[in-house]
């Protein structure tokens, strides 16, 4: 089932005009105004640490809606909205660290958004989207992997939609740049992030 801009398929006309594919009732049935749910969903990043493990953290406070177009896929969007201040890596002094103004700056600019503007459908149940994400007031354009899990109800009632996805940056495209050289070579810490991102979100009623 597609979401977001799967390809229309083409019919050979005496014209030669391509006739978009009908939607299916199953994918209009999930056209509407989402809302992420916090509780079930989970923003995360990875970063190289000393050059020779990793450091996961997550951010534990966002908000975020999606709209859902069966009728005209490519027109569905996502905006998200996280609390800088809500960093979790499991280190109280590291998370300091990452408020301070040598990376965050939270009291600044306390919250990172993003905002889509494309999306295609790759086959099956993979996506792309991407969209701007905008971090210390800069704002660049961000290309996400997404995977859609499917729709359910939930035991309450809810009407759920899921998905998956991943996506690299360079995090010094964003001003993030504070580093510390190792005695052995290299930096303490990473300039490619991985982002990875698990959503639930609720059809609004």
């Amino acid at each position: 089932m597609g979401i977001f801009g799967r390809k229309n398929d083409t019919d050979s006309t005496a014209t030669g005009a391509a006739a978009p594919a009908p939607v299916t009732p199953e994918l209009a049935a999930l056209t509407g105004e989402y809302t992420i749910d916090p509780a079930h969903s989970a923003f995360g990043f990875t970063a190289r640490h000393a050059m020779v493990t990793n450091v996961k953290g997550a951010f534990l406070d966002f908000t975020g809606t999606l709209h859902l177009d069966g009728s005209d896929p490519a027109a569905s969007t996502a905006a998200i909205d996280i609390q800088m201040a809500s960093i979790d890596t499991g280190s109280a002094d590291r998370d300091g660290h990452l408020k301070s103004a040598d990376f965050f700056k939270v009291e600044e600019f306390p919250t990172m958004t993003f905002r889509s503007t494309t999306a295609e459908a790759l086959g099956g149940d993979d996506y792309r989207v991407t969209g701007d994400l905008e971090i210390l007031g800069t704002s660049k354009p961000v290309t996400i992997d997404l995977e859609f899990n499917g729709a359910a109800k939930d035991p309450f009632g809810n009407e759920r939609v899921g998905f998956e996805g991943k996506a690299e940056i360079l995090r010094s495209d964003w001003g993030l740049t504070w580093n510390a050289a190792l005695e052995t070579g290299g930096v303490l810490i990473s300039d490619k992030i991985k982002l990875s991102f698990d959503i639930s979100a609720i059809k609004n009623v």
